[in-house]
């Protein structure tokens, strides 16, 4: 419960490793481990986790500030990010947010539980490469709404455009769809992300299997 020696060691591992391999090597591994005691403790762990939480997640803003300040966004679609009704676990989006900005996209992140009516708002008014939806459990996939959020179209006739859903996190399970994307984890949420925001770049293939807890 060191607060001043969270935030110093989680500083010196984005430092040191980089965003995305922070995230993936070591702050993850680190966030489950925390979890496993938590839930074999009896809530004894609880306040250790949101302490971790909490500092990862300000790393996470800093990241995104500076990446955001320092790298010129690209001229094109923006990126949207959002959890699903219901879903309150965004430390995976911020995670996204904050590399997808490192690497000058213009991302749009909308954080948790949000309402149906303002994602497809949402969708409508910035038509957005791409759409990666969380889900961290069952209870908060929504496939038909992920499908209808696909299937909005814009643009003059004759060439109209949409949006790639992306389904991100474990809520999905094993569900699949030849118009959704699935990442594997956050490297390939990266690279599909980026991928479809390139003019000329063909669309990135649809993961099959099992998301990855991390992303």
């Amino acid at each position: 419960m060191d607060s001043e020696a969270v935030r110093e060691q989680i500083t010196a591992t984005v430092e040191s490793y980089g965003l995305m391999a922070a995230w993936e090597e070591v702050l993850i591994p680190t966030l489950r481990y925390v979890g496993r005691r938590w839930e074999s403790s009896e809530d004894r762990y609880v306040e250790v986790e949101h302490l971790l939480s909490w500092h990862i997640s300000v790393a996470l803003h800093h990241a995104y500030a500076r990446a955001a300040a320092r790298n010129r966004a690209a001229d094109t679609r923006p990126v949207l990010l959002a959890c699903l009704p219901g879903e309150q676990h965004t430390l995976p989006l911020e995670a996204l947010t904050a590399v997808l900005a490192e690497r000058g996209m213009r991302v749009l992140m909308l954080g948790a539980s949000v309402p149906v009516e303002a994602l497809e708002a949402t969708v409508r008014r910035v038509a957005p490469a791409a759409v990666a939806l969380w889900s961290q459990s069952r209870s908060t996939a929504d496939l038909p709404l992920a499908r209808h959020l696909a299937a909005i179209r814009w643009g003059i006739h004759g060439a109209r455009t949409r949006s790639h859903v992306v389904l991100c996190g474990p809520g999905w399970g094993l569900r699949s769809d030849p118009d959704l994307l699935r990442p594997f984890g956050l490297t390939d949420a990266v690279r599909i992300m980026t991928s479809v925001g390139r003019p000329g770049e063909d669309a990135p293939t649809a993961g099959q299997g099992q998301v990855q807890e991390s992303m």
